[in-house]
């Protein structure tokens, strides 16, 4: 049975919105569920050849953030930090009660089922650096476009084997349903998305009053706080996230940037690919084995009464002709 299309103009999109009723050609064979969502299910297809692919369908009542999820995988196809689609169209079933896409499969599976598998133990904090320096490359792409994701949490970040020789997995970002795209009108409130990574200007009747990148950042920093075992305490109808152990003061100093009140204030994205706890991993996570940040670049990241306690003392130290024995970076 040949395919029926249904083509739809709009200027203002780059992806064109093309509908097509039927299976893709080749059809897929159903191997098993791969999860359940408010918006719909995700499947685990494979095709004649044995290659699997995670299939993603919706009831018709929410063909539209289907739509809008397959046409950001359209618009940033082949960056190897966004989910990538492998239907050109969107399609619409037979009996026109569904509508489905199908993608890449992430064999890893989420950063969510990762960290549940550690049962509240922290993360090594050389990992969570380089998972958040990958969710940041993401961010990034988006936000340098004029695109905000609006629901960043564990569960929308897909596990990848990794093509990085001895790293376990590599991050991309998934579900686009609710983000926010070029053109929308940024003044819009924020629905839908999961409230313990909402940011402080999302509560309330109305939510934000303006949906930026800030949004992101804030629940980038909820992210980074659960990869070290942290998590979130329900107060007087808001989430306040703890740490039950301390991290270091570069990586608090990262966690203090994307969790400041005013969204204004937040460091962007591109800010935070320059910031020292993940600067390391750009260069590589053996280099950073190799040569750890000296004294005097730690520095600035410690809290003030720290820095003069210990100020002085580092100053000497750096003064001093090195020792036998010393290592000197």
């Amino acid at each position: 049975m040949s395919n029926k299309k249904m083509s739809r103009e709009d200027s203002s999109k780059e992806a064109s919105n093309v509908v097509v009723v039927g299976n893709e050609s080749p059809p897929l064979e159903f191997v098993s569920f791969l999860g359940k969502g408010g918006f719909g299910s995700v499947a685990l297809m494979r095709d004649s050849k044995h290659r699997l692919y995670a299939e993603k369908s919706s009831r018709m009542d929410f063909m539209k953030s289907l739509e809008k999820e397959h046409r950001i995988m359209l618009r940033f196809r082949n960056h190897p930090r966004i989910v990538q689609t492998t239907s050109p169209n969107l399609h619409i079933g037979f009996n026109f009660d569904r509508c489905y896409i199908n993608m890449e499969f992430a064999s890893k599976g989420t950063l969510h089922n990762f960290i549940s598998q550690l049962r509240g133990r922290p993360m090594p904090e050389m990992m969570v650096a380089r998972a958040a320096l990958m969710i940041l490359q993401g961010l990034e792409a988006l936000h340098s476009r004029g695109y905000v994701h609006c629901d960043l949490k564990p569960a929308n970040v897909l596990l990848f084997p990794s093509v990085t020789f001895g790293q376990p997995w590599d991050l991309k970002l998934a579900d686009f349903g609710l983000s926010k795209e070029p053109g929308e009108d940024s003044r819009s409130s924020l629905s839908g998305g999961t409230p313990q990574y909402m940011p402080p200007e999302s509560l309330g009747p109305n939510g934000a009053k303006m949906v930026g990148p800030g949004v992101d950042m804030w629940s980038l920093g909820c992210v980074v706080v659960e990869m070290f075992g942290g998590y979130p305490e329900k107060r007087r109808g808001c989430y306040a996230w703890r740490l039950p152990g301390l991290v270091s003061p570069v990586a608090d100093d990262f966690l203090t940037r994307c969790m400041e009140l005013q969204p204004s204030r937040r460091a962007t994205a591109a800010d935070l690919l320059k910031h020292p706890f993940v600067v390391g991993m750009i260069r590589g996570p053996m280099m950073m084995m190799m040569a750890p940040p000296r004294p005097q670049q730690m520095l600035p990241y410690c809290p003030p009464p720290v820095r003069r306690q210990i100020g002085p003392m580092m100053m000497k130290m750096m003064m001093a002709p090195p020792r036998h024995g010393d290592l000197i970076c």
